[in-house]
C-alpha cells in the first residue's frame, strides 16, 4: 500500500520559503559578521563594500522570505523573492567563475542556487496562483475569464 502525503502545495511552498529564507539570511550575514572567514572560502575582494552590500541585501531578502512564510499569500511572495535572488546569484556564479574573476568555490553556491530554483519550480506557480484566486491574488468576477472571443 502506497502512502500519500497529506501536505498541501501551500505547505510545501511555506517550507521552501522558510528553508530558503534561512539560507539567504545566514549567507547574507556571513560577510557582515566575519569577513575573514568569508574571504578565506570565497577569496579576497578589492571592494569590501560590495561584499557587505550584497550580504546586507541577501540578509534582507532572507528575512522577507521568512516573514512571508506565515502569511496565507506569503509563499507566493517568498517564491518571487527566492527565484529572483537565486537566478541572479546563479548567473553571477556561472559568468564570473569561468572568467577567473571569482573563485571556483562559487560553483558550490551555484549548485545550491540551482537547487533552490528547482525547489521553487517543484512547488509550482499555477498552484499558488490558483490558491490566491488568480493573478495578483484577486478573485475574478464570474464571466471575466482570460479568453477573448474571436472578432467577427
Amino acid at each position: 500500500m502506497r502512502r500519500t502525503s497529506a501536505r498541501k502545495p501551500r505547505d510545501d511552498a511555506a517550507l521552501v520559503a522558510v528553508a530558503h529564507g534561512a539560507f539567504n539570511a545566514v549567507g547574507g550575514l556571513w560577510p557582515l559578521v566575519h569577513l575573514r572567514s568569508f574571504e578565506w572560502v570565497f577569496g579576497p575582494k578589492t571592494d569590501v563594500y560590495l561584499q557587505k552590500t550584497t550580504g546586507g541585501l541577501l540578509f534582507c531578502a532572507g528575512l522577507a522570505q521568512l516573514a512571508a512564510a506565515a502569511d496565507p499569500r506569503g509563499p507566493a511572495q517568498a517564491r518571487r523573492v527566492g527565484l529572483g535572488s537565486a537566478l541572479t546569484l546563479l548567473a553571477v556564479d556561472l559568468v564570473y567563475v569561468p572568467k577567473g574573476r571569482i573563485r571556483p568555490t562559487y560553483l558550490l553556491d551555484a549548485a545550491m542556487e540551482a537547487a533552490w530554483i528547482a525547489a521553487w519550480l517543484r512547488c509550482g506557480a499555477g498552484r499558488t496562483r490558483a490558491a490566491r484566486g488568480g493573478p495578483g491574488g484577486r478573485v475574478r468576477p464570474a464571466g471575466a475569464g482570460g479568453r477573448r472571443r474571436p472578432r467577427p
